[in-house]
This record gives structure tokens, C-alpha cells and sequence, in this order.
């Protein structure tokens, strides 16, 4: 038993000792360009550092309550949790893999025999009692020997997938932070331009006792009233829709919070102005991607998994060793079970070793390195499409900006046309129809630029995603 100790000694210190087959893993190269064709627009910060809570740039303190809400509440963000236990609770489970595991158990029976069987016609013939009781105590263990790294290669591979659960969780948080943001944006847009068409109303309905009072006293044609309240009516028209996507958005917001639509509705329906957008906050270098995004980070993990688990395949090539051993006590007196009489003791080294299986171990190898060509491919997919994120979200941020600017030299000469065909009406010199096609030209462009405050304020808010914003160390 002793010289059985020392060799189960002796290839446990070779198993800690030995290297895992199978490839090393590295994580790639993948070929970047040295900047973001409008990187001048970000403010750059280090990897997971001051962009964590983003969302104060934009100096709304709804905003900032409706995303705090939503990181405490939202219900994928706790599946999110959850699936990070669950991956951790596997990668501890297959670092167990690697220990001896041992049990404790203890018996008490009581057999009487056949004396028709033949354990039973011998054991009368020799004169043993055909009632008897037996009393039983004892450990047993049990320890499979990683000589070649197959279950230290599980673990690595488990250790992957639970870094990139842990990693879906930040990203989810991300998400879902971006997704509220992206709404509540949206929302107050909306609600910009549904105070313009409030506005426009008031405007109109002026516009039309002007006239009214005008065909009263002869100057104006009845056919000029009608042209007048047709187009107030048209103006009225717009309101409808936009108050059905002012509550969509609210309802929206309440479900990313966690709760049910429309807890949240007198909250949100409260007149705010469209918050400014901050600049975009993060890497200034498409390479910092690699430390930031959270699907490159995801997909690294597990092309590392897909990697560890072709060491795991190729160490079917070569032998197990499984040792087990048991020492207790068995007695059919009770009173003399944990005397020497009653000792039991035994030990077994197990070998296992695929020789003949037709190519199996072959195609699991050849399985194992496909699958983790195929994580290979995603990882470097999800680095360009980083990048395509990040120059398409840069690039509408420019052009929202660009194209508030542009409106809002706009809106000034439409604003003083109005006013100068307005008096020329009264005056009598231009006709209704120049007023009304006024209007509504300064309405569509009011419109669109809360159109486009909102878009630039969404755009920041994808250029922050898009970067990697949101860590939280």
C-alpha cells in the first residue's frame, strides 16, 4: 500500500508539472486603420475610465434618473446576472474536475438466506447462519490524473465563457443604457415638435379671425377663409400622430425601467426642453476598440474557449489514469466494527486509453479547430463592424449638427418673410395664399430642426455606444 502511495504520488507531481496539449493560445491580429475619419469629435479618455456614466454630459437630470432606473430595474439586465452566475458556478466546477473528490458512508443490513440458492446450500454446509446483520463504515476517493491537460483545458475553456458572460452583462448594460437614452431623446423631440404644431395653431387660428374679420368688412372673399381654416385644420391634422408616438415612447421607457407602461407617464409628459449633446467620449484610436467595445472583448473569450477546447480533443490521443482507493470497517457484530479484525482497505489505478475508435478522436479534433476557426472569423467580423459603428454614428452626429445649423439660418429669413407677408396682406398688397404657404414653410423647417436636435443628441448617444462607453471599472 505504501509503495502504491508513493507512485500515485509520483504521477500527480507529473500532471502538475506536465504541459497541456494542444495550441497556445494568442489572441490575433486584426489590421486597423491609425484613426476614425471624423475622430476630431471624440474627447478621449482611457479605456473604461470617465465615460462609465455618459449620460451626465447631456445636463438632464430626467435622463440621468430614467437610466439609473433602468440599470437598477430592467429585468434582462437581471438575466444578465444570472447567466454570469450560472457561467462562474461552471468555470468553478470544471477547476473542481482537477481535484481528488472523496465520500464518506456508512451501512446496516440484515439478510436472511435462501437455503435453496447455492450461496445459501454452501453456507449451511459449512455451518453459517442463515440470519445474520451487517455493519459497515468507510470513505472511498476517487481522482483522475491529468497527464496530458484534458481536464486542465476544460477549465480553461470554462474560464473563457465565464469572462465573456461577465463581459455580456457590461454589454447588456450598455445596451439597454443606450436603448432608454435613445428614447428619451426621441421623446422630447417629438414633444418639440408637437409644442410647434401647438404653436402653429395659435398662429393659424389668429390667421383666421384676421380674415374672418377682413371678409366681414368686404375686403377678403369667403374662398380666402375656407384656404385659412383648411389649412388650421391641416395643421391639427399633425397633432394626432405625434401624440401616439409621444406615448409609445413613454410606454417604451417605462417597460426599460422595469415596470409596467405608463407608470411613469405624468413624469414624462412634464414640458422639457431637448437637452444639448455632449461631444462623443472615448478611444480616439480605432485599436482602442480592443479594450472597449464588449462584442470584441465577448468574441476574444470565446475564440480563447474554442482554442482551449481543441487541447481538451487532442488529449483523447493519449492515456487516462484514474486512481481509487477505500478504507473502512465491516463487521457483522457491531460491537466489533472499528476494531482491526473489521479493517478494510483497498486501492485501484484505472487506465483508459483510446486505441481503436475508427478516427473519432480525429474528427472531435477536426470538429474542435473548425469551431474555433468559426469563433475566429466572428472575432475579427466583430471588430469591423466596431469600427462601421463607430465611423456611421461619428459621421451622423457631424451632419445632424451641420444640418441644425444650416436650419436654424433658415427659420431666421423664414421667420421675417412670414412677418413681412403678413403685414403686406393686411396691407392688402399680397395676397392670402403667399401668408399661408409662409407658414407652412417656417412650420416644416421648425420641424425639422427638432428633427434634427433629436438625431444629433441620438447620434451622441450611438457614437458613445458605438466607443464602448458605459464600463464601470
Amino acid at each position: 500500500m505504501y509503495r502504491f502511495a508513493v507512485v500515485v504520488f509520483s504521477v500527480a507531481l507529473f500532471t502538475l508539472t506536465s504541459c497541456a496539449v494542444g495550441p497556445s493560445y494568442r489572441r490575433p491580429d486584426v489590421a486597423l486603420p491609425k484613426a476614425f475619419r471624423s475622430g476630431e469629435q471624440i474627447v478621449a479618455t482611457p479605456a473604461r475610465a470617465a465615460d462609465a456614466t455618459w449620460w451626465d454630459g447631456f445636463h438632464d437630470p430626467v435622463l440621468s434618473q430614467v437610466i439609473q432606473r433602468t440599470v437598477d430595474q430592467n429585468l434582462d439586465l437581471a438575466a444578465a446576472a444570472a447567466r454570469v452566475s450560472e457561467a462562474r458556478a461552471a468555470a468553478a466546477l470544471a477547476g473542481a474536475a482537477l481535484l481528488p473528490q472523496g465520500s464518506i458512508g456508512a451501512s446496516a443490513s440484515s439478510v436472511h438466506d435462501s437455503l435453496t440458492s447455492p450461496i445459501g446450500q454452501v453456507a449451511h454446509a459449512v455451518g453459517a447462519p442463515r440470519n445474520y446483520q451487517t455493519y459497515a463504515v468507510g470513505a472511498q476517493a476517487s481522482w483522475e490524473l491529468d497527464l496530458f491537460g484534458s481536464l486542465r483545458r476544460d477549465r480553461e475553456a470554462a474560464g473563457a465563457e465565464s469572462q465573456a458572460a461577465e463581459v455580456s452583462q457590461v454589454a447588456i448594460r450598455i445596451a439597454i443604457s443606450a436603448e432608454a437614452a435613445d428614447a428619451y431623446l426621441e421623446l422630447r423631440g417629438l414633444q418639440a415638435q408637437l409644442r410647434l404644431a401647438d404653436s402653429q395653431e395659435a398662429t393659424q387660428a389668429h390667421l383666421v379671425e384676421l380674415v374672418q374679420m377682413r371678409v366681414d368688412q368686404g375686403v377678403s372673399s369667403d374662398r380666402e377663409l375656407q384656404r385659412a381654416v383648411g389649412e388650421l385644420e391641416r395643421v391639427r391634422a399633425l397633432k394626432p400622430a405625434l401624440r401616439a408616438a409621444i406615448d409609445a415612447q413613454i410606454y417604451r421607457l417605462d417597460v426599460l425601467m422595469g415596470t409596467p407602461a405608463g407608470t411613469h407617464y405624468d413624469e414624462l409628459t412634464l414640458e422639457a426642453d431637448q437637452p444639448s449633446p455632449p461631444r462623443p467620449v472615448g478611444g480616439v484610436a480605432p485599436a482602442d476598440l480592443m479594450q472597449r467595445r464588449p462584442d470584441i472583448l465577448i468574441a476574444e473569450r470565446h475564440l480563447a474557449a474554442a482554442n482551449a477546447r481543441i487541447g481538451a480533443a487532442m488529449a483523447e490521443y493519449y492515456p487516462h489514469l484514474t486512481f481509487n482507493g477505500l478504507a473502512g470497517f465491516e463487521s457483522v457484530d457491531a460491537g466489533l466494527l472499528f476494531t482491526s479484525a473489521a479493517q478494510q482497505s483497498g486501492a485501484l489505478l484505472g487506465l483508459r486509453w483510446r486505441l481503436f475508435d475508427f478516427g473519432r478522436v480525429d474528427f472531435e479534433v477536426a470538429r474542435a479547430r473548425g469551431r474555433e476557426q468559426e469563433a475566429l472569423a466572428a472575432y475579427r467580423g466583430a471588430v469591423l463592424h466596431a469600427t462601421e459603428d463607430v465611423e456611421a454614428a461619428l459621421s451622423k452626429f457631424v451632419e445632424s449638427r451641420s444640418e441644425g445649423e444650416v436650419l436654424t439660418r433658415q427659420i431666421a429669413s423664414l421667420t421675417r418673410a412670414r412677418e413681412e407677408a403678413q403685414t403686406a396682406y393686411e396691407e392688402g398688397v399680397l395676397p392670402l395664399i403667399e401668408v399661408l404657404d409662409a407658414d407652412r414653410d417656417l412650420l416644416s423647417a421648425r420641424d425639422q430642426l427638432a428633427a434634427a436636435h433629436a438625431n444629433e443628441a441620438r447620434a451622441a448617444v450611438a457614437s458613445f455606444r458605438a466607443l464602448g462607453g458605459g464600463w464601470t471599472g
